[in-house]
């Protein structure tokens, strides 16, 4: 794997100490108890708000969802157990009847109604909206059956619904979203205990779990936003599992003689997005000029080890509509150059380029270098998580002028990554094209599966040619585990807890 093109035309400062406290490195490593280092604490425990990955990573594991992915990616019953489309717009589900919330309630076909009924609400405000707001109504049909209606016919109802978690009416029907992110109650393989703020969230085990239980009696979830600390908490043995390292901290969890590097190629999909409602960025050639000036294969290759891919469309190998043939911008600097050159930029203007902790600050700092390299004025702006989604989820007027990121819908599905970021109706889109909006619905409408991926196939070419977003690379992640932790980690990142277990 070579390690070692094109990446001497930048500086590459790496930031190994973000202030955060360390972690007294005593051993965590025992049979009831799991110790997670994330990167940062969870930003919402309520399954209905974000799913960004720290969030998501712990909430998984307290609710059940609709249907679920199995380790080999295909969609397999969950609180569903059957379904069929019994027309364009309608899917009748069959609900288990044997599951109990963690209060001991029964969890009953109208807590699915309920669900669905809440995450669609826009006044609920839910950044998941635009996930699944093709359905229009969700009714039980029977004693164990729900109906749910689409607004004309959509197929990637059930590769929405792996993501939809069942929450109990009667308990978040009488709670704001705060107070429910408070004090969470699903019915998943691990009950919500505690939360000490800025330090941990800690499940135990459902004893009385419908499915498969949990190895673990506890597990805790820290955040610990310094990479090398995660890696230090595993080889000291006071993390068995920690996430999103680099491949030089990976190198080093190899080479320590603790610790194992678990990795996968996700669905996850690294952009680089340009906010066109702001200038100079309303200057379609200078969104093009940074096309041109990101030097993907460096960051790829010189970063990250060769483990992504480099795409050059808003979808991943792991995504249903995955196109061969369409191609991207080159790296071509000095052609970035020449159209700067022709453009109404001041030298001086500043460009604010979005960013937290989460992401590796390596790729952040590197296109901040060869952005600066080609005449722009790049400041790299960071915030906690939390803020940072805050930031994101605004008008376009609002939002961020540069931001670097990686979207996962946990779906596989293109309706589940191009829609909110290229549909102008999404709180997270900084596109404003009718003809892209239209190509869009049709295509979360279209049943035929070849006529459908050729539809996004078209909007990736039109959303490359006016530069509205930059498709950079599909993310590996990169976990280091405890020697006697087995689990094999999936493209939709989902960290199953009872999918794991300690070798014998």
């Amino acid at each position: 794997m070579n390690t070692t093109k094109r990446v001497a035309h930048f500086a590459l400062p790496i930031a190994l100490s973000l202030g955060v406290a360390m972690f007294a490195l005593t051993p965590a490593i025992a049979k009831d108890l799991l110790t997670v280092d994330l990167v940062n604490e969870p930003s919402s425990l309520d399954p209905h708000q974000q799913w960004n990955p720290d969030s998501y990573y712990v909430y998984r594991n307290i609710f059940d969802n609709m249907v679920t992915r199995d380790d080999a990616g295909q969609i397999v019953p969950q609180i569903a157990t059957k379904w069929e489309r019994t027309s364009d717009t309608d899917t009748v589900f069959t609900i288990r009847d044997d599951v109990m919330f963690h209060d001991g309630t029964p969890l009953t076909p109208e807590d699915v109604v309920y669900s669905v009924e809440r995450i669609t609400n826009p006044d609920f405000g839910s950044p998941q909206l635009g996930q699944f707001n093709k359905i229009i109504k969700a009714e039980a049909t029977g004693e164990n059956e729900v109906t749910l209606t689409t607004d004309g016919a959509y197929p990637a109802l059930l590769a929405q619904l792996v993501k939809l978690s069942i929450v109990p009416k009667h308990i978040a029907s009488t709670m704001t979203s705060a107070e429910f992110n408070e004090a969470p109650v699903g019915s998943g393989p691990y009950v919500f205990e505690s939360w000490d703020r800025g330090v941990s969230v800690t499940v135990t085990r459902n004893e009385d779990y419908w499915g498969d239980k949990g190895p673990f009696e506890s597990v805790v979830f820290r955040g610990v936003p310094d990479a090398a600390t995660r890696v230090a908490d595993l080889q000291a043995g006071a993390a068995d599992l920690v996430v999103t390292l680099n491949t030089d901290l990976a190198q080093q969890v190899e080479s320590g003689g603790k610790g194992k590097v678990l990795t996968v190629n996700t669905e996850r999909v690294a952009y680089f997005a340009m906010n066109s409602a702001r200038p100079p960025l309303d200057q379609p050639d200078l969104r093009k000029a940074i096309g041109h000036a990101i030097d993907r294969e460096a960051i790829v290759e010189g970063l990250l080890g060769g483990y992504p891919q480099i795409v050059d469309q808003m979808l991943s190998p792991a995504h249903f509509g995955w196109a061969d043939g369409i191609k991207g911008y080159a790296y071509e600097p000095e052609k970035a150059r020449e159209l700067i050159a022709g453009l109404n930029v001041a030298p001086d203007m500043e460009l604010g380029l979005a960013t937290s902790p989460v992401f590796d600050q390596r790729v952040v700092q590197a296109i901040q270098q060869m952005l600066t390299d080609v005449g722009l004025n790049v400041a790299i702006n960071t915030t906690d998580m939390a803020t940072w989604l805050k930031d994101q989820q605004t008008t376009p007027e609002q939002a961020p002028m540069l931001t670097f990121s990686r979207w996962s819908c946990a779906c596989q599905d293109p309706d589940g990554i191009m829609y909110p970021l290229l549909h102008s109706s999404s709180n997270w889109s900084r596109v404003n094209d009718p003809e892209i909006d239209a190509l869009l619905d049709e295509a979360r409408s279209e049943l035929d599966e070849t006529r459908r991926a050729e539809l996004y196939a078209q909007i990736n070419r039109m959303a490359l040619e006016d530069a509205d977003i930059l498709p950079l690379y599909q993310a590996a992640i990169i976990y280091g585990a405890a020697d006697n932790l087995e689990w094999q980690p999936t493209s939709n990142e989902s960290l199953f807890l009872n999918r794991m277990s300690w070798a014998e």
